[in-house]
């Protein structure tokens, strides 16, 4: 079996509302039972406080704004080269999901900035490039909106992908990059001295892998809404010919 035939819309349709409900299940108990754990059964931290459990949100939601960005990077080349609808409209809707999950990763960061910089905001490397990528992430469902033929809409919003992805990477590697800034290192770091205790640790795989299920349940189901709107539009258009 051919990657390929999931490119069918028939196709896609048929395995996705398969695996729509299992996703979305998936997510939901592995978020309740992450966030439970997190929230309600570790300890604070001797330095940061109750504030250090804002991690159990803004690590996964930081993760997957850089990573929903990369799916969508891969969608729009696929667009691009194989020139496959269900592609360019899974890369659609995964924008606004991208974006809210960024959007996430601010406010959590601002409230867990707070207590420990003293400051809700710092013009830092890292902080500054998620702030960009979130411009980006806007102005991508901007232009799809903007572009009447879709086609056209697919074909820029890639080129714009493509450019955005820049800030993806530096989202992810900027405090490697600036040594100066003032965010703190990778939250799962295996450097020596550097790795978060077991009891912070555990939890936070949970959340990560809830995350990463409630993304792929939710652009699974923007993908189907997206077809079928194709599909309704293809119908009006061909009515208004006859």
């Amino acid at each position: 079996m051919s990657l390929w035939e999931y490119a069918n819309p028939t196709k896609f349709m048929e395995t996705s509302g398969k695996l729509l409900p299992w996703a979305a299940s998936a997510a939901g108990l592995t978020l309740a039972a992450g966030l439970g754990w997190g929230f309600f059964l570790t300890p604070e931290d001797f330095r940061q406080g109750a504030s250090v459990k804002v991690l159990y949100v803004h690590v996964p939601t930081a993760m997957m704004a850089i990573n929903a960005w990369l799916m969508m990077l891969v969608a729009s080349l696929v667009w691009l080269v194989r020139r496959h609808h269900v592609s360019a409209l899974a890369a659609k809707a995964a924008g606004p999901v991208g974006a809210t999950m960024t959007l996430c990763a601010l406010v959590t960061g601002a409230l867990w900035g707070a207590p420990v910089w003293g400051s809700w905001w710092e013009w830092d490397p890292r902080l500054t490039s998620f702030l960009v990528l979130f411009l980006f992430y806007l102005g991508y469902m901007a232009l799809w909106a903007a572009i009447e033929n879709p086609d056209t809409a697919a074909d820029m919003t890639a080129i714009l992908c493509l450019v955005g992805s820049v800030f993806a990477v530096l989202s992810r590697y900027a405090a490697n990059f600036w040594s100066q800034g003032m965010h703190q290192g990778a939250s799962l770091s295996l450097a020596p001295g550097e790795r978060m205790d077991a009891a912070f640790r555990y939890p936070l795989y949970l959340c990560m892998a809830g995350f990463v299920l409630l993304f792929v349940a939710l652009v699974l189901l923007r993908t189907r809404t997206e077809i079928r709107l194709r599909r309704l539009a293809a119908i009006e258009a061909r009515e208004r010919m006859a």
